[in-house]
């Protein structure tokens, strides 16, 4: 299934991404010969009416659009004024930034749908904190919630997280506006009164997690999360984790651990982390079929799992946690909130997709955050496994990255391209084919670089 719901978004963005080309291309006037989903031999194949084959291709990743082009061989006479290199400076360029562009638009429509469906987040309130955490010692305590992030305004821990990851390979400090969590509060800091509650802390950092490839940005802060206490419930197994082989279902209460009570999620996380690849000895309670319920052992050895050079437990399992309802924060948008929420959001992730690239190059972060098609694939096949919204959140986000990607000033790129027509148009000339055919080598091994790198950290992450 992964590999299904892989190739279900690589052939979404595909072709949507050959249509912006193929549509500008045919507005232009230029004869499209062929629209390939794939690379390779051709599955499927049919011609329409103006001579244009559409093909579906063995090969699952990427595709093309063969246009009539004076460069790729002789022309006829009686078609030259239908060839990709007859058309102007400006004709040309409006078809190769088409592609992108129609990336955008499909993340902008993802947005605005996950807009209209809203959903529900959690209030950032933090619960006990590791004395020697960079939080604790700025004064961060028990029971404060956190409204704002380098003045930006927050109310999920969603909102949080997303503004952490910008400040990875940052150094300098992370500000955050906290204030006491309330059980009216709604997240929301308008009336005088809570802007007067409102005070702010900051968490030095230097080159932040600029070496990690899974980086943990709460622990690295020593943030935690507050977790209402209550039962044990087992909400979902992870497939060929240690509780799917120990025999836990989704349902099950989890009641004593080696004959201790558990009486929290978070007790039974902080147990199960401490004991990697260690036996534990669970007293479950199990729901049949008649509704009857029946206790049972069963003995799980948590998986090993390396955190900043920390060998802990895992057993694979979410929470069926029942959040207090002060702590659950609606998310909710009218139709014009939501388009506007469709914009701001691409805008936003290709900003940040940029900062990240700036940061590459500049060494400010890793190589070994690239990551390539194993983990894009994993990716996939997680956000499905979570849900309709997680899968459209991200198609989304994979079409900004495409969109943006295709618009670096890059040889063999569409931006590399781009680029060409912008020094065409100003100095009136074609840039010299020499030029071209280097420039072309050399954007082929920058390309072919970073998709060898990408790949390697794949196979680490993957062996490792």
């Amino acid at each position: 299934m992964t590999v299904i719901w892989f190739l279900l978004a690589l052939g979404i963005l595909v072709t949507i991404h050959e249509f912006g080309h193929f549509y500008v291309a045919r507005l232009c006037g230029v004869r499209v010969i062929r629209f390939s989903v794939g690379f390779g031999k051709p599955l499927l194949s049919r011609t329409d009416r103006f001579g244009t084959e559409y093909t579906l291709a063995a090969i699952p990743l990427g595709g093309y659009v063969k246009m009539l082009d004076e460069r790729e061989g002789d022309v006829d006479p009686s078609e030259r004024e239908y060839a990709f290199t007859q058309k102007s400076v400006w004709q040309r360029m409006a078809i190769v930034v088409a592609g992108p562009v129609a990336n955008f638009i499909l993340a902008i429509i993802l947005y605005f749908i996950l807009a209209v469906m809203g959903g529900n987040g959690i209030a950032p309130v933090v619960g006990a904190l590791p004395e020697d955490g960079v939080a604790a010692r700025a004064g961060l305590q028990i029971n404060d919630e956190i409204v704002s992030v380098d003045e930006q305004d927050v109310r999920t821990w969603s909102d949080v997280f997303s503004l952490l990851v910008s400040r990875v390979g940052d150094t300098g400090n992370i500000v955050l506006g906290i204030k006491p969590f309330s059980d009216h509060d709604d997240g929301v800091i308008e009336s005088p009164e809570k802007q007067q509650s409102v005070s702010t802390i900051s968490l030095p950092i230097e080159r932040w997690l600029h070496d990690d490839d899974q980086p943990d940005f709460f622990k690295a802060l020593g943030i935690v999360q507050y977790i209402p206490d209550g039962e044990v419930i087992i909400d979902q197994v992870l497939p060929e984790s240690a509780a799917e082989i120990s025999g836990l279902q989704s349902g099950d209460r989890i009641i004593r651990v080696d004959d201790i009570a558990i009486s929290s999620w978070q007790r039974w996380v902080e147990y199960v982390r401490a004991r990697p690849n260690i036996p534990i000895v669970l007293q479950v309670e199990r729901q049949s079929s008649d509704l009857l319920s029946n206790r049972f052992e069963l003995t799980i050895v948590p998986n090993v799992a390396e955190i900043d050079g920390e060998e802990i437990g895992r057993a694979g399992v979410s929470s069926a946690l029942q959040w207090p309802a002060n702590m659950i924060r609606p998310i909710e948008y009218t139709l014009p909130e939501a388009m506007v929420k469709g914009f701001t959001q691409t805008w936003e992730r290709s900003e940040f997709i940029l900062l990240f690239i700036k940061k590459l190059i500049f060494a400010e972060v890793s190589t070994k955050n690239l990551s390539g098609t194993f983990t894009i694939a994993q990716v996939a096949g997680d956000s499905a496994k979570a849900g309709i919204k997680s899968y459209l959140a991200f198609l989304a986000f994979l079409s900004v990255s495409l969109g943006v990607f295709n618009l670096l000033p890059i040889p063999v790129l569409d931006g590399g391209h781009l680029l060409y027509y912008v020094v065409e148009a100003i100095k009136g000339s074609p840039v010299s084919e020499k030029i071209q055919v280097v420039g072309y080598q050399i954007g082929l091994f920058v390309v072919l670089g970073v998709m060898v790198v990408a790949h390697v950290n794949d196979l680490v992450r993957i062996f490792s």
